[in-house]
This record gives structure tokens, sequence and C-alpha cells, in this order.
């Protein structure tokens, strides 16, 4: 989910399971991992149903291993009702019927181990599915031993003190319940109702459930949305207007931090687990304070402040180098950061962040990645874009999936709101962009099945896919397996200092990369057209590393031309 995330990790040549404890200086795995966000429904699937499921994951894992990813990240795969795609869990030990059985996740992860790849799985524990038996429970009687374990309003006060909902047709969070004569809170959909994480026995539940996963010999946790896991369940009444900027009513309440602590004593301090909580709260304190070693909390925050940056008409590089440099800064000498430009809650990078004109969309999805595997921090890639997959941008309502989406579109029916703009605007930011099938090959529904796929395939999969790239040694597909083997040689890229150069350039992102001496210089032109960079550097030779143009640029250094979404990596001698 979006608003609050992070997460994640991976091995590089050690056994899965070896417990180690780190400072936020030493060297460990999930610092050096890379990791690939796989979301199973859009990946592969293998019966036929149009959905993507764990046995057709289990067919591609030598493709996943030799992209040179480390560690891979699944959005959820529990038992679901499926109103938000697995983000409304019925069962935390099931595995969602589409999707297999726990036979399969169990060959899964063998398959992932045996080839030192490391698993990080979403927890989704913000809130349930309304039909998981703890809510059926809940709901059934005021004296429920389960009561507790949701937020209830009893009808008889009145209606609650307004909450905003992020995916409600209406945006209200309070739904009336007759059974009991009261309203539950559900920030997201009213299908998903928010855990009442004051209750211990609640947490744990919740623990118990995490011993389960990680005695199953899981590397790692996400948790989704859990920022919004502590409430002032006082309820005051928030100003009027607040759900135009809702993070500081919702995010890292007090309370927040305690659970964590708790969390990480009864099951994360136990585990060889990475940690990683979506969003990273409403500073660079609260981001902070999500991972400092000292605090036992986290071990990665994952901000969302650069990824929001990109808008319809543009955005503003400076800005945009300018929040990355600041989070880089706050995390020099404790702590530690994901590195990503997409997920799950986002539309596809390129056509965010660079962009996906046939002239440009491999140059750019090369510049992007190149980004991406050689910032400080540990790399998250969304699956597709090792590939330079972009937006679908359908025209029809009717071709969206995504329930946030639909319900805000029914809310603009209602009052009369301006539907044709708000198709318009989906085409740039809708998430279900991020979600079409895995472009395998140029047969039928592009390789991912052998029906009707839950969500419609890109247009561009006959040029855009894994077969063609494969074969191409120029292709966006080797460029990036480059890339993850680049990471791995050379320790600067996860270690090193940052210093960002040419600071206030609005065209082209260019940095430095230092440890123990070794220098590497890192230039990107995030535009269509020439731009210039003063490096300040007086440099007499280097080798270039990696570059997504087959010539090499002019090598001048304390003053370069770069040509349109070119990336290039230099060692410095």
């Amino acid at each position: 989910m979006k608003y609050l995330p992070i997460i994640l990790l991976a091995l590089i040549g050690i056994s899965c399971n070896t417990k180690e404890k780190a400072t936020p200086q030493e060297k460990t795995w999930w610092k050096e991992a890379i990791v690939y966000q796989l979301y199973p429904r859009s990946f592969k699937d293998s019966d036929g149903d149009g959905v993507g499921d764990l046995k057709g994951v289990l067919s591609e894992l030598d493709y996943i291993q030799r992209l040179g990813v480390t560690a891979v990240w699944f959005n959820p795969i529990f038992t679901s009702p499926n109103d938000d795609n697995g983000y409304d869990v019925s069962d935390y030990r099931g595995i969602m019927k589409e999707f297999g059985t726990m036979a399969d996740f169990d060959s899964l992860l063998k398959g992932l181990h045996q080839r030192k790849i490391r698993v990080v799985m979403d927890l989704v524990v913000n809130h349930s599915s309304d039909e998981h038996e703890w809510f059926r429970q809940s709901r059934s009687s005021r004296t429920s031993p389960y009561r507790n374990y949701y937020h209830w309003w009893p009808a008889e006060k009145g209606k609650p003190p307004y909450r905003y909902s992020l995916f409600d047709v209406n945006h209200d969070a309070w739904m009336y319940d007759s059974a009991t004569n009261a309203y539950y809170l559900h920030f997201f959909s009213r299908k998903q109702p928010d855990l009442n994480w004051e209750n211990p026995k609640l947490r744990d539940e919740v623990y118990d459930i995490m011993k389960f996963w990680a005695d199953k010999g899981i590397d790692g946790f996400r948790l989704d949305a859990f920022g919004f896991a502590a409430k002032d369940t006082l309820w005051p009444a928030f100003p009027k207007g607040y759900e135009k900027n809702f993070m500081p009513y919702y995010s890292m309440q007090k309370g927040l931090h305690d659970y964590l602590r708790e969390m990480n004593s009864e099951v994360l301090s136990k585990y060889d687990v990475l940690s990683v909580a979506e969003g990273a709260g409403n500073s660079l304190q609260d981001a902070h304070d999500l991972v400092d070693a000292d605090r036992h909390e986290l071990n990665m925050a994952y901000p969302f402040d650069w990824i929001d940056v990109p808008k319809p008409e543009g955005y503003d590089l400076v800005k945009l180098k300018g929040i990355i440099s600041n989070f880089d800064s706050a995390f020099r000498q404790k702590g530690w950061l994901a590195m990503f430009l997409a997920n799950h809650d986002q539309a596809r990078m390129v056509s965010r962040f660079a962009s996906d004109a046939p002239e440009f969309r491999d140059l750019s999805s090369k510049m992007l990645n190149t980004f991406i595997l050689t910032m400080r921090g540990t790399p998250f890639v969304y699956y597709g874009d090792e590939l330079g997959m972009s937006n679908i941008r359908f025209d029809r309502i009717e071709d969206y999936r995504d329930m946030p989406t639909l319900n805000e579109y029914q809310r603009l029916k209602n009052t009369g709101g301006d539907l044709r703009q708000f198709i318009e605007n989906l085409k740039f930011g809708c998430r279900d962009n991020g979600r079409t099938p895995m472009q395998w090959n140029d047969r039928t529904q592009a390789g991912f099945t052998s029906g009707t796929p839950w969500i419609k395939v890109h247009p561009n999969y006959t040029s855009v896919n894994v077969a063609a790239e494969a074969v191409d040694s120029t292709s966006c597909l080797n460029y990036f397996r480059t890339l993850t083997k680049l990471r791995k040689d050379y320790p600067t890229l996860v270690y090193g200092t940052y210093t960002l150069l040419d600071k206030n350039n609005p065209d082209v992102y260019a940095y430095l990369r230092e440890l123990d001496g070794e220098k590497i210089l890192v230039a990107l032109n995030f535009t269509d057209h020439k731009a210039d960079v003063k490096l300040g550097l007086t440099v007499a030779k280097a080798g270039r590393l990696a570059g997504n143009y087959a010539q090499p640029i002019d090598q001048k250094f304390d003053y370069m031309r770069m040509r349109p979404y070119e990336a290039v990596v230099w060692k410095l001698e």
C-alpha cells in the first residue's frame, strides 16, 4: 500500500538463515541486497485462469536468478477475498487459492534459497479483511472477546468524529454495522477494518503470525501501512479540511514506536530478517527514528518523499535531487534507506520520471535503472522495469481494476465531477499502469497466460518482452544485468559516501560515490535534449563502467555535454 512503507533484503553468498546483528556502520547482507519486487497476480500464470500464481513464479526462478537480484519481495499471497488484491487478508497463515497452496509456497521458498535469493513477505496488519474470523467474531456481539481487536463506536453516542478514508467511495472511514448498532473504522476500504493495536492480545496474535512465517524460513517483512497503526482512541475532532493533508493526523501517532520496539523484542531480534515499514513518517527525524539501530525498531526506511514529485505536467529535478540528498545526509552515519522509483502503488517509473516515447523509452529506462543501482541505499526494482515496461493508459474506466480508482470514479459521477479529466489523470498516475502482466514473449497475451488476463496486457508486448531482450546485447534487460553485476563488484556503490555535483543543474543528476580511496562518478541526463553539466573535477583519465549509449561520451569532466537521457558511470583514476 501507498503512504507509508519500507523494507527488504537479500543475501549474497551466505546460507539463508544465519542470524547476525549489526550496527548501522557494519556491513550487512541487507545493505548489499538487490531487491526485486514481484506482484504475483501479474507475473506468470501457470493454469490459464488469467491470474499469476506461485507455480508461475516457480517456472521462472532461473530468470529471476539471471537478473542478478538477491532478494524477492512478494506482494501479499495470503488468503483473501481480493477486495484490494490481497491487501485484505482473511487468513494470515493460508495461501490465496488463486495463487496455489502452501506446498507451492514451500517449493518456491526452497527454490529461491537454493539460488541464494532471500524472500521478503508483505505483512498487512494495520487492517484485516472483514471476512477474517477475528472480524466475524468482533461484529457478532459487543461482548465478544474479539470486539477489541478492532475500533468500534456505539451508534447511541451519535455519529463518530469524521475520519477520512483513502479508498471509500464517500471517503468516510466509519462504516455503520447493524448487527451491533455500531460503527467500525476503516482507513482504507469498507472491507478493510483497522486493527486495534492498543490491544495486547491483538499484538500477540500478530507476533505469532510473524513467527509462523519466520520459522518457515522467510528472510524479511515489509509492514504495509503500518505508520497508521497507532490511533488516538479518544477520537478528537480534527480541523475541517484536514483530509487535504491527512498524514500528520494519521502517520506516526503516539504509541507506534512502542509497538515496533515490542515487535522487535518479540520477533525481529530473534531471527535474521530484514524489516521495513511502508513510508517513513512525516519528517527526516521520523524516518531516522524508525531505523536507528540503538532504538531497536526496524532495519530500513522506505520514504515516499521523492516518489510523489513527478506530475503530469512535469517536475523539478532540482527539487528531486534536494529531497534525496537531504535524506542521504540524515542517514549518513546511522540508519539505512531503501532506494526506489516504482512499486505496486505507482504507475511505471519510465512514464513518470522520464519518457516512454518510442524513441526514448529504452534509454530512459536504462538511465533510471542506473540511478537506482548506483545510489546509496538498498535498491528496490519493480518487476518489468528491467524490461522498460511503461504505462498502458486505458481510455475507458471499464478497463481499470483498481478498487480505490473505481470508487473515486463513482464518487465523481455521483457528485458531478469532471470524469474526462479524471480518466486523463489516471493515464499518468493510476497504479493499474504498474500492474499489467509481465511481458514474456510476443505470443498471445505476452506469454503471461493461456487464458484471459485479469487486466489487459500492454500492446507494446510484441517488442518489449523478455524473449526479445534476452538475445539483444544492447537491450534494457541485459543492461540491467550489467548494473546488478556492477553493484556486486564495487562495494563503493553500496557503502561509499554520496556527494551531489552541480547541485542546481535543472537537467542532469550527477554524484560521486567514494570508499577507501575509490571514486565512482555517475552522471544522468533526465531530459529529452542535450544537457551540459559542470562536475568540478580535474581527473586525468577515467574508465567507463557502464553507459546506455554505445559510443562513449566526450570525457572532459570539468564540463560535459550529455545526450538525451544519457547515463554514464565512470571509475576515476
